[in-house]
């Protein structure tokens, strides 16, 4: 059975003789109680250049402890994150539930295992006044076992503190996290243990930019959005695989404004470079709205039969719009799942996150944005102006 929940927590840095303070001071906070310790192994999978930790996510392959099994971690904001789990299984091969979300990281690359981390676990339970749970305290000593270039082994070991929200709300994360600051802890710069386990920067590499604003170069101006589609377009691909709701639709939309980017700023970019990758975010767009399509229409012509007197209706109409209607989403969303497994869409990929964090620029790029975006922008909505006259 698969889980999916979301996790907000704060991790800490512990050092020998770390006490924790009194959590009964927290006004949410009635009492306090012990839950048994665990004793964890987990097995962290990644691909050789380690692009899912980059991205923030971790997948693991947990024994012991009360949620054992396969865990998958994606970012979910500010120290928040979607957990899906699924059951150990008989083998070590990861699930392909699990796989098939992060592909757009994985990109076909192989998931191996990295490193392997046992946790001794201490835990608290922060409870109301009613009984309910509110928090989790989880006092942790670590030892990590990664593999690092050539084949080498890094072995650490250190003391964490974490506290995740179990029923309570944010205003308990703060308040707690006042106290154990007080108390003499240290914020963690990992977001997860398997960052400090490979020797990883707390905080993925973010391209330089300086301050976006008039005096800027225009080609930065206008790839700093280019690069927010982009992110868009990652953080949806799982949604989208997921079938979850407007996730169609939303990855439409940030595929369409990355191919207009090129399309009205193409002069600030080498056509060499700017046109292939529009030509291709033209053919996703295209996949993902026959997908989309078909969705709004179903929904208009239900709406439009619901809102006509039923002695205008001869048989079964809302039932044939649905009926008919499924099959043409299923379809459709069984081309966006063929599509996001294909080499081309990967290749797609690649070449954006290139351009994006590479831009190559015209000289026209590189002057003032104040002086050459809006001409650029009035030229291109003169052109709209006249096809809709037309």
């Amino acid at each position: 059975m698969t889980v999916r929940t979301t996790e907000t927590e704060r991790k800490y840095e512990a050092g020998s003789g770390t006490r924790l303070p009194a959590f009964e001071q927290l006004a949410q906070v009635a009492s306090v109680r012990d839950a048994p310790a665990e004793q964890m192994e987990a097995e962290y999978y990644d691909t050789g250049d380690l692009r899912l930790i980059r991205a923030g996510i971790t997948l693991r392959r947990r024994l012991g402890g009360h949620d054992e099994g396969w865990h998958l971690k994606l970012p979910a904001g500010a120290d928040s994150r979607r957990e899906i789990r699924v059951p150990l299984g008989r083998g070590r091969a990861v699930p392909e539930a699990l796989a098939q979300l992060i592909r757009v990281h994985s990109r076909g690359r192989e998931l191996r295992p990295i490193a392997t981390i046992t946790t001794g676990r201490q835990r608290l339970l922060l409870v109301d006044a009613s009984g309910a749970e509110l928090a989790e305290v989880a006092s942790d000593e670590v030892t990590a076992r990664a593999t690092v270039e050539a084949g080498a082994a890094r072995v650490t070991q250190w003391s964490e503190v974490e506290i995740e929200l179990t029923g309570g709300g944010r205003d308990l994360l703060t308040a707690a996290d006042r106290l154990l600051l007080a108390a003499g802890l240290s914020r963690s710069a990992a977001r997860a243990k398997l960052e400090r386990a490979i020797g990883l920067p707390g905080e993925a590499a973010v391209p330089a930019g300086g301050a976006l604003s008039a005096s800027a170069p225009a080609g930065q101006v206008a790839t700093a959005y280019l690069r927010t589609q982009y992110a868009a377009l990652i953080a949806l691909d799982p949604m989208v695989r997921a079938q979850e709701p407007d996730s169609v639709h939303q990855m439409r939309v940030a595929v369409r404004r990355s191919r207009s980017t090129l399309q009205t700023f193409g002069s600030l970019y080498p056509s060499a470079e700017a046109e292939p990758l529009a030509s291709e975010l033209r053919w996703l767009g295209q996949v993902l709205g026959q997908a989309r399509d078909a969705e709004v229409l179903a929904a208009h012509l239900a709406s439009r039969a619901d809102a006509l007197p039923a002695a205008g209706l001869i048989g079964p109409v809302a039932a044939r719009i649905a009926g008919h209607y499924a099959q043409v989403r299923a379809a459709g969303q069984s081309g966006v799942a063929e599509t996001l497994d294909s080499a081309r869409y990967f290749a797609l990929l690649d070449r954006m996150e290139t351009f994006v964090l590479a831009p190559p620029l015209t000289k026209l790029g590189a002057r003032r944005a104040g002086a050459v975006l809006p001409a650029a922008v009035r030229e291109s909505y003169a052109k709209t102006r006249r096809r809709i006259r037309q």
